[in-house]
C-alpha cells in the first residue's frame, strides 16, 4: 500500500491509520528523495500473518520477487504512458521468480492469469490466492508492447 503519510526512520512497524483512527496498515518503509512516498502493508495482510505464526509457527507466502507502485491516471498522463492503471515494476529481485521470468523496471503489469490488476494490492491478492509452486502468467505492457510472462511462484524468504 502507498501512502503519503510521514513515515520518518523508526517508523516500521508503527500503525497506519484512517481519519478516525481505524488502524488500516502497518508502515514499513519510505522511498528517500520520492517526495514523501511511503509503503505498508495492508492490516488484512498482516491479520493473516498474525493467524499463521500462531496456528503454523511461520507464515509461508508466494512471491514474484518484485517492487511495484500502483499507476495511476494522471502519473501515467504525466509520463506518457500507453496505459493509465496497473502495476508499474519498480524493482526486480535478482533471481527471482520475475527476474527468471525476464520482467524488467519499467514494466506495467495489467493481468494475472487474465484478471485485471488496476493497483498493488490487486496484484497482492491475486498472488496470495496461490499457492508456492504454482505456475502463473502475468500480462505487462514494456515500451508501448504488450508481453505475457510464465513464472513459477517461490517461497517468500
Amino acid at each position: 500500500m502507498q501512502t503519503d503519510a510521514a513515515i520518518n526512520p523508526g517508523n516500521s512497524g508503527g500503525p497506519l491509520v484512517d481519519i478516525t483512527g481505524k488502524v488500516v496498515a502497518i508502515n514499513t518503509a519510505i522511498i528517500p528523495y520520492a517526495q514523501g512516498i511511503g509503503f505498508a502493508i495492508p492490516i488484512n495482510v498482516a491479520k493473516n500473518c498474525t493467524i499463521d505464526i500462531i496456528t503454523k509457527g511461520a507464515t509461508r507466502k508466494p512471491w514474484l520477487g518484485l517492487v511495484g507502485l500502483t499507476l495511476s491516471q494522471q502519473i501515467a498522463h504525466y509520463y506518457g504512458l500507453p496505459v493509465d492503471c496497473g502495476v508499474i515494476v519498480t524493482k526486480i529481485v535478482f533471481n527471482s521468480p520475475a527476474d527468471q521470468a525476464g520482467l524488467a523496471e519499467g514494466d506495467i503489469i495489467t493481468q494475472i492469469n487474465n484478471i485485471a490488476v488496476r493497483k498493488i494490492d490487486d496484484l497482492i491478492t491475486e498472488v496470495h490466492k496461490r499457492r508456492i509452486g504454482e505456475f502463473i502468467r502475468l500480462h505487462a505492457v514494456r515500451n508501448g508492447t504488450e508481453r505475457f510472462f510464465d513464472l513459477k511462484l517461490n517461497e517468500a524468504p
